[in-house]
């Protein structure tokens, strides 16, 4: 059991099972607000867990230990978090969870491209193959 906990495919699974509650238990908070607003109370909710989370593991660590180039991208890359929230609840307010959620899941295809062409990773054929089913069934889902 203490090697699952420690493998990335426990975590995997379960931020898995997170986000289908985000989408859902979001379309339910979204109504009758506007999603903008939403996101924003989502956003404070995340910094306050986060703040007890690393409060209650001494998780701290100081800010001069980080390097120019790690704050750069962790700006861009909450940037980016912050712009695909917003897109995802104005989605989430006019569309079904159940079709938003796959089209957000071809951030899964687009991770492997980018990770191909920007950090030189490689998948295997079946890998690629696997890439093609996700797109394919995101697609299919989210059309009929």
């Amino acid at each position: 059991m203490r090697n699952l906990i420690l493998s990335w495919q426990f975590w995997a699974v379960l931020s898995a099972c997170f986000a289908a509650l985000t989408a859902i238990f979001a379309k339910v908070g979204v109504s009758g607000i506007g999603s903008d607003f939403a996101t924003f109370i989502r956003t404070i909710v995340i910094l306050l867990a986060l703040a007890a989370m690393l409060s209650a593991t001494g998780g701290w660590d100081s800010l001069s230990s980080l390097s120019s180039k790690s704050i750069l991208f962790l700006v861009l890359s909450g940037l980016a978090t912050g712009a695909s929230w917003i897109c995802y609840f104005r989605a989430l307010k006019i569309g079904q969870a159940s079709q938003v959620a796959p089209i957000d899941k071809m951030s899964v295809v687009l991770v492997a491209i980018f990770g191909a062409i920007f950090l030189g990773e490689q998948l295997s054929l079946g890998g690629w193959l696997g890439v093609g089913f996700i797109a394919t069934g995101a697609v299919l889902v989210a059309l009929f």
